[in-house]
């Protein structure tokens, strides 16, 4: 197998056999394509676990580790409240690198607002560059907790922020000189350097924003596969089809020229920051409104029906002429991609 998560068509076969009548009966919400989140009964109030790895970034490792795992709590309802985090450093690694990296989880958790509950620490050499295998718990309260499969038929389809954030900053960061010799300008460059902190790569205030409104039946971070496999999974997890009108995904201008002068889809770039939420169809205004006073750009990118194939649920593109065609698929993200090519 090429670097990358693992396909959705092999990981579906590989939980149907860890997953059965033996699970704990506490378990809420336990493994599943585009489930985000493990939902554990804890009487008075929902467990939300959530365990993510840092492969791809080696600048601002600790942000993204911190970010990736609170977004999964956030869009399973919760609030994000504890994490642990285990750093794998290669061989050669300094006092001075692991210290800075300890610094980082630190000023990201603050940011976040969870405490440091733990980890572990290790030299090795089955690594090459910095990894951060992280581990979130978080909180709901009872009957608030939100499951990707609850998308409803009919339901609009909302997109928070603009796709391929992520993977925009990182490879503004880490392919900077590909950028600037494929002609970027510098200052497309800076500025998409930026898009870690602004837009930022957290989607706590969209999640909670949405809570608020009162409207949202399922939502869905946008992360490795890009918005293509994150509707894919939302798809999947809820056994309805969805439409994306194209025309109504905001790339932003950096994200464009960047993945153009890579020849990258930004539709299968990594993209913490964004999500996806499923809200009733009759209160899209009011949950986009409740975003937009929250400081969060959204817009109605498409909707839920009911599925062609019910053993097969597909996403389609919409496209300006009103054509319609299955979305383009991508095994493995264009970010890992991009590395393995310019590493060959």
């Amino acid at each position: 197998m090429k670097p990358g998560k693992l396909p959705n068509r092999i990981l579906a076969k590989l939980l149907e056999e860890v997953s059965g009548s033996d699970d704990d009966p506490r378990l809420i919400v336990g493994p599943g394509v585009g489930e985000d989140a493990a939902h554990i009964d804890f009487g008075d109030s929902v467990l939300i676990a959530k365990t993510d790895p840092i492969t791809f970034a080696a600048n601002d490792i600790a942000r993204y580790a911190v970010n990736v795992n609170a977004n999964d709590i956030a869009v399973a309802g919760g609030t994000p409240k504890w994490f642990l985090a285990t750093l794998l450093m290669p061989t050669g690694s300094t006092d001075a690198e692991v210290a800075d990296i300890f610094r980082q989880l630190r000023h990201a958790a603050q940011e976040v607002g969870v405490t440091l509950a733990g980890g572990h620490t290790e030299i090795t050499q089955a690594v090459t560059q910095p990894v951060i295998c992280g581990f979130m718990l978080g909180e709901a309260p009872v009957g608030s907790n939100i499951s990707a499969s609850a998308v409803e038929p009919g339901d609009a389809i909302l997109l928070t922020k603009g796709i391929a954030i992520e993977g925009t900053a990182i490879l503004a960061r880490d392919a900077k000189d590909d950028l600037l010799d494929a002609g970027v300008a510098p200052e497309t460059v800076s500025r998409a350097a930026d898009f870690l902190t602004n837009p930022g790569i957290s989607v706590l205030i969209d999640a909670q924003a949405l809570i608020s409104s009162g409207t949202v039946h399922a939502m869905h971070d946008i992360t490795e596969g890009g918005i293509s496999t994150a509707a894919l999974e939302l798809a999947t997890a809820s056994n309805l089809d969805i439409h994306l009108e194209r025309g109504e995904v905001l790339v932003w201008p950096e994200t464009a020229a960047i993945c153009g002068a890579l020849g990258l889809n930004p539709w299968g770039l990594i993209g913490s920051g964004a999500l996806l939420a499923a809200v009733e169809p009759s209160e899209a205004g009011v949950a986009v409104g409740q975003l937009e006073r929250a400081g969060v750009t959204a817009s109605v990118i498409g909707l839920a029906c009911l599925p062609r194939d019910p053993n097969n649920p597909s996403v389609n593109i919409v496209d300006n002429r009103g054509e319609v065609r299955p979305v383009e698929t991508f095994e493995r993200d264009e970010l890992a991609r991009f590395f393995d090519a310019d590493a060959g």
